[in-house]
């Protein structure tokens, strides 16, 4: 869909240490218009990081951003401030933090209009653009109301409303739907596809696998600062050894020996939760029946009762595991 549109924004060979810690390690990637991009990586892969250097809160000790050709296209060199040296680059890039950044007790419509100004609009504009951003997220009914009012939802979509006041081409979202409710989820997601139908460049960070299959068109995983793979959903569960994730409920108290369970030829991953078996079949020429026989036959000989079976194709959770490893993250 997007393959065809021009990349707005580029990070090249991106850089970042604090103090002897190294942050981001040579990541690069590319927003295209048209395009959500999603950034995966567990606690500390370097996401928040990437990020403020890419919209200029932070400067990257060595590497490139670049922005395509417009008002204000240029580039921000190693040691250099925001983009081009000047409010230009800002313009064309809107940030959602992690944290939400409003004003608690002035209406939403003053919160936007505060954050319109400082890019700059005035006048009948600012409040066309206020009126614009506020309908977008669906919240115009509301606008006179303060965000002390609203519900951990309502204020997400604010935020986002706060980062679209000045119709950037570009849109970083870090983690936007923490602690909100499914159905303010939802709402965001299409917002978010409004944006990417009208021709934006969005970059998605989220925790929530589910969330960057369902919005994400291109998929950047980071683990210790670096991008560990950059492909299409398709392009990544490919690149897995197993191609079926099959699950397996046994009777209470089930006590599986899982070394010998993962050294049966097919299993490549095999975890237990409770009384739930999930395992990686692999795609072998025996096909994967043959891998579903096989488990089951083993099961059966260790004197396990199998009380529920099922399949799918492996997802992105599978591959982000795969990539990053299950080790807890601080």
């Amino acid at each position: 869909m997007s393959t065809t549109r021009p990349a707005m924004l580029q990070a090249l060979s991106l850089k970042k240490s604090y103090a002897s810690r190294l942050v981001v390690d040579e990541l690069s990637l590319q927003l295209k218009a048209g395009q959500i991009v999603g950034l995966l990586g567990p606690n500390g892969a370097g996401k928040s990081t990437t990020v403020a250097m890419l919209c200029g809160l932070v400067t990257p000790d060595a590497g490139q951003v670049l922005l395509a050709p417009g008002s204000g296209g240029g580039r921000q060199q190693a040691g250099g401030v925001i983009g081009v040296g000047n409010a230009a680059h800002k313009r064309r890039i809107g940030l959602v933090p992690q944290d939400l950044a409003l004003y608690e007790d002035l209406s939403a419509e003053a919160n936007l209009g505060l954050f319109g100004a400082l890019y700059g609009l005035s006048g009948d504009l600012l409040r066309r653009r206020c009126a614009d951003a506020l309908a977008l997220v669906g919240l115009s009914s509301r606008a006179k109301e303060p965000p002390s009012r609203f519900s951990g939802g309502m204020k997400r979509r604010v935020n986002i409303a706060c980062a679209l006041v000045h119709d950037p081409d570009i849109l970083l979202l870090d983690e936007p739907t923490v602690g909100v409710d499914p159905q303010s989820r939802n709402a965001i997601f299409d917002n978010l596809e409004t944006l990417r139908d009208a021709g934006k460049a969005l970059l998605y960070t989220t925790h929530y696998m589910e969330e960057a299959e369902r919005l994400c068109d291109h998929i950047v995983v980071m683990d210790h600062g670096r991008a560990v793979a950059a492909d299409t959903l398709d392009g990544l569960v490919a690149r897995l050894p197993a191609a079926q994730a099959l699950s397996l409920v046994l009777a209470p108290g089930s006590a599986v020996d899982m070394a010998a369970l993962a050294g049966l030829p097919q299993v490549q991953q095999a975890s237990q939760q409770a009384t739930t078996l999930k395992l990686l079949l692999a795609a072998d020429g025996h096909g994967l029946a043959a891998g579903t026989a096989c488990v089951m036959q083993w099961l059966q000989a260790q004197g396990h009762v199998v009380s529920h079976v099922a399949s799918e194709r492996a997802n992105l959770e599978d591959v982000f595991m795969a990539l990053t490893g299950r080790q807890l993250r601080d």
